[in-house]
């Protein structure tokens, strides 16, 4: 294991990325503190990883400007606005669905405003995954999606889809089926697919590797 993430580190960085390993998730969470200061804006992307780290409780409690998606008592309309301000944020933290080994993020979303962010607007992102989310291909990080990432969050988010009953989805009973294909449910949350493959403003994306299992 530790030759694998010796290698996908040097294929990160050789991608553009910033990337970084740890061994507990007492240092992942120091080490995603360290990039903010005092009076930074900083926002969040749905992450069971961001989430177990304490970060939200961290931002909360801190002196920044932080556009809280979850906090008590918003209205949709105000919900929505977090997340489009979150474009303007200093830095914004999130996790991936799978890091493929040649050096590639894999994230997928249900209403994209997650992979939007990641891919365009905030100054810096920073990205928590833990070492079970590492795949040696596209198509393992497919499965892993499809069958581990998709099911648990819609259970979790209590989304009537086809995965959330069976625990994968329905487009794995079709040998011919595209990686985007799935269910045809309004809550269906694998609806944009993105593949982070090479960072042209080097080391925007922070990518922290955790020598622990963590998240969906």
């Amino acid at each position: 294991m530790e030759k694998q993430i010796e290698k996908l580190l040097e294929k990160l960085n050789a991608n553009g990325f910033d990337a970084c390993f740890v061994k507990t998730e007492e240092e992942a969470k120091t080490k995603a503190l360290s990039y903010i200061s005092d009076g930074m804006t900083v926002a969040l992307g749905g992450s069971e990883t961001i989430k177990k780290l304490g970060i939200p409780e961290v931002l909360k409690n801190g002196k920044y400007n932080y556009l809280d998606r979850a906090k008590e008592g918003l209205s949709a309309e105000e919900r929505d606005k977090v997340l489009h301000d979150a474009f303007f944020a200093d830095l914004y933290y999130t996790s991936a669905n799978a890091v493929i080994e040649d050096g590639t993020l894999f994230c997928v979303d249900g209403n994209g405003n997650r992979v939007a962010a990641m891919i365009y607007g905030p100054k810096n992102v920073v990205c928590v995954v833990g070492k079970n989310k590492i795949v040696p291909d596209l198509a393992s990080a497919e499965i892993r999606l499809k069958t581990v990432a998709s099911p648990l969050n819609t259970k979790r988010l209590n989304c009537e889809t086809y995965c959330q009953k069976t625990g994968k989805c329905i487009s794995l009973q079709n040998d011919e089926h595209n990686i985007y294909d799935g269910c045809a449910s309004d809550r269906r949350i694998c609806c944009d697919y993105v593949l982070f493959s090479r960072q042209r403003v080097r080391g925007r994306i922070k990518v922290i590797v955790v020598d622990s299992d963590m998240g969906y």
